[in-house]
């Protein structure tokens, strides 16, 4: 079995899940974000551990050799499995049922970004200094 349940020791937290989609628990909310939701137990391990918050965890398929990141909802799932966004096991080349290796991590903290437009849409802002980075990005990105 994949899971192995309270046995873990050290300081950092890596488990393998069986990966099912969000619609499967009825959490639609979740599925345009980028929180996985983890089994009660990943919390109790978690809890004695001294790391770094808010939660992150990297998410490796390693059949498929991808890597991705993301954060944490809940504590609700079924032990052994982890419940995420679709679009993510799209991009780890997951299937439903797969095996993914969750392990806590420390990102740094980004401090610039640059952002280059890809079409004259971008003039059409009156004053782009004074638009937030993410109203930009869900403007020109997901319009």
């Amino acid at each position: 079995m994949f899971f192995e349940g309270y046995g873990y020791h050290g300081t950092s937290f890596e488990q393998s899940y069986r990966c099912y989609p969000a619609s499967f628990i009825e959490k639609p909310q979740i599925e345009s974000g980028d929180k996985i939701i983890m089994p009660p137990s990943a919390l109790d391990r978690l809890a004695s551990l001294h790391i770094d918050y808010p939660m992150l965890f990297e998410l490796q398929n390693a059949a498929a050799a991808r890597v991705s990141h993301c954060g944490v909802l809940e504590f609700i799932a079924e032990e052994g499995m982890i419940y995420m966004p679709y679009w993510m096991m799209e991009n780890l080349l997951l299937q439903e049922g797969d095996i993914v290796r969750v392990k806590n991590v420390t990102l740094p903290k980004g401090s610039y970004v640059k952002l280059q437009p890809h079409t004259k849409d971008f003039l059409d802002i009156s004053n782009p200094k004074a638009m937030s980075v993410f109203n930009f990005i869900h403007q020109f990105v997901f319009s």
